[in-house]
């Protein structure tokens, strides 16, 4: 004898009417459990944190630096726009002084003697004759000795004077020692020396130029536009170029265009100061709720936040919030209010992880756009609305419910 659920074979209406209920109740407790496991998730998926999670990020741990999240206010932005202001290359190095004429290792020297009449030295190389000797006494005698390379050691040797010691001396000061050495063997000797190449006040340039290499600097003081020319200039097109100074451990860069405009920014440069074009180094990366996400380019005289969002087609309308627009840096400590900065721990270059908000909710914030302006490697996020998870999450489930009604009404009776 069987127990439990028996089928009617006798009865066929009876068994399918059976069937169709389990079935029923198959779907719904499918729907059932679809629902109970969406309810149990938190997120339905999404490009990035939410804006509560990135406020509570204050504090919190990166790198062994504490994350700040500032609000972008008036103050803020101004006193962000004063400190890029200061990154300049005037403000940074100065003007400068021109560069004196002092003789270094591997310079090459242009030496000439004049001996006064009757020419005692140099007026044996005359040519003889009663005449010519004659005129080589009656005038000054100029004589030009070979071209001379000062070696590694500083030193430079020259006919009938001997070895000088010549690196770290100026023109003049070598002058009169090889006066000196002369006096006694020439008459009344004059000395001229010239520096025909120079190999140890040089600037590199390198880069975007049409021609990199070493140029030399001269007393007449070379600015930075000099050099750029004598390289050929820039091989790229000017708003789109950047220059670097490279000055010991300092190193800065403006926009080539800003250097253009403003005559204070073509400093004078100085012996050993790296010169470097960069075309278009600066870019953001775009993600969560705007038009789209991706990496965007920018030209080196910068763009605003505001341009920025321009260019990544804006904001989702559906999905942004709007009081959760966001942009990462790793930001100079230098930049931010003292408050700020009081008692976070910095990264291991000195920068600190800054994340600034603006509430476009408010009118004032599409201003504060407009003077913020984007660093390279920026991150510019923007988090999903509140609602956004719910919206999806009742359109899942209404999904499955149409769902659901096709399945019963394909297995209902009559169908």
């Amino acid at each position: 004898m069987m127990t439990g659920t028996r089928m009617n074979f006798d009865n066929p209406v009876a068994s399918a009417a059976h069937a169709t209920g389990r079935t029923r109740r198959s779907g719904f407790a499918i729907a059932l459990l679809l629902a109970a496991a969406l309810a149990g998730c938190t997120s339905l998926g999404s490009s990035g944190p939410p804006a509560g999670a990135i406020r509570d990020a204050q504090g919190a741990d990166f790198a062994g630096a504490e994350i700040r999240v500032v609000d972008l206010s008036p103050e803020v932005a101004q006193g962000l726009s004063a400190t890029a202001r200061s990154e300049t290359f005037a403000r940074a190095f100065g003007d400068g002084e021109p560069v004196g004429t002092v003789i270094g290792a591997g310079d090459v020297l242009d030496v000439s003697v004049w001996e006064a009449p009757p020419a005692a030295l140099f007026g044996m190389f005359g040519q003889p004759g009663g005449a010519a000797m004659a005129n080589d006494m009656a005038l000054a005698k100029e004589t030009d000795l070979p071209q001379q390379m000062v070696d590694a050691d500083g030193i430079v040797s020259l006919p009938f004077i001997g070895r000088l010691r010549a690196a770290g001396r100026t023109p003049r000061q070598l002058e009169n020692d090889i006066a000196a050495r002369l006096r006694g063997i020439a008459n009344q000797p004059q000395v001229s020396v010239g520096l025909m190449r120079n190999a140890s006040a040089n600037v590199n340039v390198v880069g975007k130029v049409v021609t990199n290499g070493r140029i030399p600097l001269t007393p007449r003081g070379e600015r930075l536009l000099d050099v750029i020319a004598v390289a050929g200039g820039v091989s790229e097109r000017l708003e789109r170029t950047s220059i670097q100074i490279t000055r010991d451990d300092q190193v800065v860069s403006m926009p080539m265009e800003a250097i253009v405009r403003d005559p204070r920014q073509n400093i004078r440069l100085q012996p050993d100061d790296v010169v470097t074009a960069l075309y278009q180094p600066y870019s953001f990366t775009a993600l969560g709720a705007v038009g789209a996400q991706l990496e965007v380019d920018f030209e080196a005289t910068g763009i605003t936040l505001s341009q920025a969002m321009g260019r990544v087609s804006g904001l989702q309308d559906a999905r942004a919030n709007v009081k959760g627009v966001f942009v990462f840096r790793l930001e100079d400590p230098s930049r931010l209010d003292p408050a700020v900065v009081a008692g976070a721990r910095l990264m291991p270059d000195g920068r600190l992880p800054v994340i600034y908000r603006i509430d476009l909710s408010d009118p004032r914030g599409v201003f504060l756009m407009q003077s913020f302006q984007m660093h390279n490697r920026d991150v510019l996020y923007v988090s999903n609305a509140p609602g956004v998870d719910l919206q999806r999450f009742v359109t899942i489930l209404s999904q499955i419910a149409f769902s659901l009604i096709g399945i019963t009404n394909a297995v209902a009776p009559g169908n």
